[in-house]
């Protein structure tokens, strides 16, 4: 799979770098990446791995844009309003880079879709609103063995994993999965939704971008990954904090080992 001149020129602040260089790239150009949310966490980061040459993007969203998506969702834009996201992602990938294919899934992902589209792409970017949806995403990512760069946001704060399940880390035991970070999902209604508490539209941002580089360090292979580390940020006070977390014995591994 040979560069096009354009993709050179293009991807050529890539290419002089040691870590990622043209086998790097051309890693990047060959991945699929399942992306689950176009919205605060997903237009970053669609946005990010469209600009790093990743070859296929699945974009997975029900919903469409609204007004009060715009400070936060920058992939989206004012004539956008009232358009499916993954319709008015899709555009913006286009006009971004021409050479990234976007299959667009305009549903919800949930247990009757889960297997199948995770099946499809080497790789899974979850960047949901809700609990259900992140477990869902999870077990599908471990059941498939496809590794799994996970995020959340609250209104000034968010996290930052990458789930790898299905393997084993240097000890020999299996890595951590989501549940093993999360055992079970907080009781219904104890934490607010965007709508009643708000969140910082920067910090979005920030995520999303984050998000995009753990997937592009994944897919190049470079540098230490969030497998079996938490990264906090904490936007009031600027702070950045990792937390180590490991396999629970008592989770169970369905389809693994």
């Amino acid at each position: 799979m040979s560069f096009t001149e354009d993709e050179r020129e293009r991807y050529a602040r890539h290419i002089v770098l040691r870590e990622v260089g043209g086998p790097g790239q051309q890693k990047l150009k060959r991945a699929r990446v399942l992306c689950i949310g176009a919205g605060g966490l997903g237009a970053p980061l669609v946005q990010y791995l469209a600009a790093a040459g990743v070859g296929t993007l699945g974009l997975v969203d029900d919903d469409t844009v609204s007004l009060s998506n715009l400070q936060r969702q920058v992939l989206h834009g004012t004539p956008d309003v009232g358009r499916p996201k993954v319709d008015s992602a899709a555009d913006a990938v286009a006009r971004l880079n021409p050479h990234v294919s976007v299959e667009r899934h305009a549903m919800r992902f949930g247990p009757d879709n889960a297997a199948r589209l995770v099946a499809e792409y080497d790789i899974v970017a979850d960047g949901s609103d809700n609990f259900a949806t992140r477990y869902a995403v999870a077990d599908a990512c471990l059941a498939a063995r496809r590794p799994l760069v996970t995020a959340a946001l609250g209104p000034f704060d968010g996290s930052l994993t990458t789930i790898r399940g299905h393997e084993r880390g240097p000890d020999g035991t299996f890595n951590p999965t989501y549940r093993c970070l999360f055992p079970s999902p907080p009781p219904p209604g104890s934490i607010p939704a965007c709508a009643e508490a708000g969140v910082l539209g920067a910090l979005a941002g920030v995520l999303g971008a984050m998000m995009a580089m753990e997937v592009i360090r994944e897919i190049v292979g470079f540098g230490e990954g969030l497998v079996g580390r938490l990264l906090m940020v904490d936007a009031r006070s600027m702070r950045f904090e990792t937390v180590a977390y490991g396999r629970d014995p008592a989770t169970p591994l369905p389809g693994v080992g």
